[in-house]
């Protein structure tokens, strides 16, 4: 084009396999073979029914408060953010009030944001395995591959403080710690002392932290999930919330971040200004889901309805662990949050040459120049994909990671079914390791 370079020079980290893969999981399913959806973290795309009362709070909004159709202020209904200030300041942790809360059209527009108008220079280091829109976001941002701290899946996914302190020391340029908990892919949930190591490093290094805490009441097994504001005392961060898993409601792209400490540093009050003045010039987030969230959170049938939910994700947990744990080349733990699991192939399980026998040579076909890719379990997925009509997310490409296995979800809402796909998955994976 007329001598110029179009292309943004991180365009190839843009990457998102949790998506790309239903591209080839539709063209494999035109051949015939039903694809069982293991990929992404819909809850309603599985089949989880919203409650009715529920339905019934939205309805009445759209019915008779025609405001719901109108735009909401840049930070989002005052109703919503003083509703949410309150909810944080019972945890008797650091103390926030409405103007510290910020509403976006979902998460995934909270992380472009929050990566875009950090100084290119400021690099936020994040866990790996973690979920892809933060790593490609941060790596879009400062024109690299995202740095990362380890998360051990020896010691059940949690971060290994000590690689992380390390990567501090190394990396100057390192100017914040992203955590996520409940994890994604991982299904961790952090106990209080290691969130604290975290916030003491941050505070030793003089960096702020961003968490994302989307999957914060989706905890199981005897597990609860503590929130940064907690444990954050002086130190500024971002916490990053939302409705899509938790009503669930993934279809309003409804999200929001919450401020602390801005006042403790005046270059973490400036960013969060700038990401305050970008927010404006989107003019404001979806107004209904807003409209509805306190009305939601607050109805005496909304702790129930989460209970109900986390003790399915406990039951499937402990199900799936039983079936892959007894796979030798597997490593797995159960899950304790959100709706996932991650299991990954131990050291020299995978190896050249092994394979699927396709479904159909249609299949076959269509997987051909996939599974050439250096990253090995990818070259498993795309097998599985393309035999048994199941499709997972690799975890090297998937959720930048230097570790080979999958990720799986909790949300089949069939229990016989469920079972079915994780034993489906369980003998395929004997299968591949000894072709």
């Amino acid at each position: 084009m007329r001598n110029k370079n179009i292309i943004h020079p991180s365009a190839d980290e843009l990457i998102y396999e949790i998506r790309k893969i239903v591209e080839i999981g539709n063209k494999i399913e035109k051949t015939g073979l039903k694809i069982v959806w293991e990929n992404i973290g819909d809850p309603i795309a599985k089949g989880e029914i919203v409650p009715r009362w529920m339905k019934e709070i939205v309805a009445d909004a759209v019915l008779n408060n025609n405001t719901s159709f109108g735009y909401s202020p840049t930070r989002g209904l005052l109703a919503a953010r003083e509703y949410i200030a309150r909810e944080r300041n019972l945890e008797n942790g650091v103390q926030i009030t409405s103007d510290d809360i910020l509403f976006f059209n979902g998460l995934g527009d909270a992380i472009s944001t929050i990566y875009s108008f950090l100084n290119k220079s400021a690099r936020i280091i994040g866990p790996s395995p973690a979920y892809s829109t933060h790593s490609s976001a941060e790596a879009v941002h400062a024109g690299s591959q995202q740095l990362t701290y380890l998360l051990d899946p020896k010691n059940n996914w949690q971060p290994d403080i000590n690689d992380l302190r390390q990567k501090l020391i190394k990396h100057p340029e390192i100017t914040g710690i992203l955590i996520v908990d409940p994890g994604n892919p991982t299904g961790a949930v952090y106990p209080l002392e290691v969130t604290r190591q975290i916030v003491a490093l941050a505070e030793e290094f003089d960096l702020f932290i961003i968490a994302d805490e989307i999957y914060a009441n989706l905890c199981y097994g005897g597990a609860s999930h503590k929130s940064l504001a907690l444990m954050i005392g002086g130190v500024p961060a971002i916490s990053m919330r939302g409705i899509s898993k938790e009503f669930p409601w993934p279809g309003s792209r409804c999200g929001w971040i919450e401020f602390y400490n801005r006042e403790k540093d005046p270059l973490f009050a400036r960013y969060a200004k700038t990401i305050v003045d970008a927010k404006m010039l989107e003019v404001c987030a979806t107004t209904l889901p807003q409209m509805v969230l306190p009305k939601i959170m607050s109805d005496a049938r909304y702790r129930p309805h989460l209970a109900e939910r986390n003790a399915a994700y406990w039951k499937k947990s402990q199900l799936a662990y039983s079936i892959f744990s007894e796979i030798t080349g597997l490593t797995v733990n159960k899950t304790f949050g959100a709706f996932y699991m991650a299991a990954i192939f131990n050291q020299g399980a995978l190896r050249e040459g092994q394979s699927l026998k396709p479904a159909n040579s249609l299949a076959g076909e269509i997987i051909k120049p996939l599974v050439d890719s250096p990253n090995l379990d990818k070259r498993f997925v795309y097998y599985l994909l393309a035999s048994k009509g199941v499709c997972v997310v690799p975890l090297s490409s998937g959720f930048n990671s230097d570790l080979f296995g999958f990720r799986i979800t909790l949300l089949e809402p069939d229990l016989d079914l469920f079972e079915k796909t994780m034993i489906t998955i369980a003998e395929a994976v004997k299968e591949y390791l000894a072709s």
